[in-house]
């Protein structure tokens, strides 16, 4: 590795070893919750990874780097205060360049994991259609043209779940759901899309990604794995904080990068912190499950790319 993309040193010992390491985005922490509750987040995440076998790799840009692994030390520098710049995959040279500190989105995340062999990675929910304006998440168009492993619970509630799930499909990113038929959709347990492909062990997500890796399929495996049922919020709840918050952003005027930490924020304020809670619930059960998928990865039948 470069002096522009480092490991720290237990990731680069994990990856050298064959240990599963899991991918984990840092712009959840830096843009996605409020302080403290970031922290939290990063707490649980980091423990779930380790849990299951697996060791943590948080990305994201820092002296004139893409960084690959953090401490906690490091975490709550990067959480703090607002300073984190989102960078998304595009970002990532100018990021660099300025020298940082700066909070990798899914996009940029698993670009990173790529690079640094890599296969799994989670987050809460990704990118999609933005309801109204149209907006597409990079996220899509990086998981069309990056292979990998992503965990999460379906596309965030503030984006149109129908639209996004189409556009994957047009994208050739093929959606798998994780015990699931329906597809998860963040905060909500499901939204009305019924899911073609569906896995109900690690071991099966594993399969599935090897497969991909195996025949030299160029993009990921999007792996829905529903919020636990006990932290789910109630569809009208969600429903009625996010026409609120979409019109209280259509005034204001807030588009592109700031929309989502936007959205976020307010629905967080309309539900009175119970998106919060539910969050990082969905944040700590996909990591378990990233880390359950990538020691399964590092089993006997290990992942290898195609020609190998």
């Amino acid at each position: 590795m470069t002096g522009l993309f480092t490991l720290s040193d237990g990731v680069a010992g994990a990856l050298e070893k064959g240990r599963p390491v899991v991918a984990l985005e840092t712009s959840v922490l830096a843009q996605g919750l409020p302080h403290p509750h970031n922290l939290r987040a990063a707490s649980a995440m980091s423990e779930a990874v380790r849990s299951a076998g697996a060791e943590p790799a948080w990305v994201w840009i820092d002296r004139g780097s893409v960084r690959v692994g953090a401490s906690m030390e490091e975490l709550e520098h990067l959480a703090a205060g607002g300073r984190a710049a989102k960078v998304a995959r595009r970002d990532v040279p100018v990021a660099v360049a300025a020298g940082g500190p700066g909070a990798a989105t899914v996009s940029a995340t698993l670009w990173a994991a790529h690079r640094a062999g890599i296969e799994v990675m989670a987050t809460g929910g990704i990118g999609g259609v933005h309801l109204e304006a149209g907006d597409v998440s990079a996220d899509l168009f990086e998981m069309a043209r990056t292979p990998g492993t992503v965990v999460c619970s379906g596309p965030k509630s503030i984006v149109d779940p129908g639209a996004t799930l189409e556009r994957l499909e047009e994208l050739g990113v093929v959606v798998l759901g994780y015990r699931c038929d329906r597809l998860p959709f963040f905060l909500l347990a499901e939204a009305p899309f019924a899911l073609e492909h569906r896995a109900d062990t690690p071991g099966e997500v594993a399969a599935a990604a090897r497969a991909r890796a195996e025949l030299g399929v160029d993009s990921a495996l999007l792996v829905c794995n529903p919020i636990p049922e006990a932290d789910a919020l109630a569809l009208g709840v969600v429903e009625e904080a996010v026409e609120h918050c979409v019109g209280r952003a259509r005034e204001a005027g807030v588009t592109g990068k700031g929309l989502t930490p936007y959205l976020l924020s307010c629905i967080a304020e309309e539900t009175h912190g119970a998106s919060i809670g539910a969050n990082i619930a969905l944040l700590r059960s996909n990591a378990a499950l990233a880390g359950s998928v990538a020691r399964a990865l590092s089993g006997p039948a290990r992942l290898m790319p195609p020609g190998r």
